[in-house]
């Protein structure tokens, strides 16, 4: 078995007395594209909150690569190696596309804020490899044609596209996706899949996402872990999800066979 990249033990997640993650373990092997489903209010995003550094739960570790890095603020976790995207896209609207995987590489930054300012020969080197580095990711993302445009005025799916494209440029070892087929059509979702597999292969990336389109879920994860009212119901492989009593019941009945 691959060894766990990611590994959650005992992640209890409580908001006054509502307990949103509810003594959670599990672990994403590395190299994995491994799934977190669950009807809604189950507790994913949370975990996921948990997992970056945005939450810090009350109870429960989060080891990343060997590290602990539970409570570690988000910027940090993003260091370690983590990046995100979120369910409702957050790219900088007034920027553009450039800017936006521009504002990404910046975590990776050596020179000091006041360099640029100075107009040091290090920090314009700097600011050079770092819009060359994000050209060649809009390249490899399809984006290039996008590269002038304010980030609002892309078409929906070339939004997803940027905003994954400015997580890589933080250089992570594991790509956090929170729904990334939100809105799409079904053609847009097989799409997807086909990217996020590009993306592990390219990038050799370890890839965890939420997502409600189980076609999309069955036809890209290893692995997939199921939350309930914040507790783990079930892990396994895609056909031991599609055939579990429990998960065709936590989703009200769905016939889960022609996912």
């Amino acid at each position: 078995m691959t060894s766990p990249l990611l590994e959650l033990t005992g992640v209890t997640m409580r908001f006054g007395g509502v307990v949103a993650v509810d003594d959670l373990s599990m672990h994403v092997p590395a190299g994995s594209v491994t799934g977190l489903i669950g009807p809604n209010g189950a507790g994913k995003t949370t975990v996921f909150n948990v997992i970056t550094g945005f939450y810090t739960p009350q109870n429960g570790n989060v080891r990343f690569n060997g590290e602990t890095i539970t409570g570690r603020q988000p910027h940090l976790v993003c260091k370690a190696g983590i990046a995100r995207t979120f369910q409702n896209i957050r790219l900088f609207g007034n920027e553009t596309a450039l800017q936006n995987v521009m504002i990404g590489c910046h975590v990776r930054q050596k020179s000091a804020w006041w360099m640029p300012v100075l107009c040091l020969p290090q920090a314009a080197r700097e600011e050079r490899a770092i819009e060359q580095k994000s050209l060649s990711l809009l390249k490899r993302l399809d984006l290039m044609i996008y590269a002038g445009e304010k980030a609002s005025s892309l078409p929906y799916g070339a939004q997803r596209r940027l905003e994954i494209a400015r997580a890589l440029a933080t250089d992570p070892t594991l790509l956090v996706l929170d729904e990334p087929a939100a809105g799409m059509n079904p053609q847009e979702s097989q799409d997807l899949m086909r990217f996020i597999q590009h993306l592990r292969e390219e990038f050799n990336l370890t890839i965890l996402l939420i997502e409600h389109d189980m076609k999309v879920v069955m036809g890209v994860c290893d692995h997939i872990w199921v939350l309930e009212y914040g507790k783990l119901i079930a892990d396994g492989n895609a056909q031991e999800i599609r055939n579990n009593p429990r998960v065709i019941e936590a989703y009200l009945g769905e016939d889960m066979s022609h996912a």
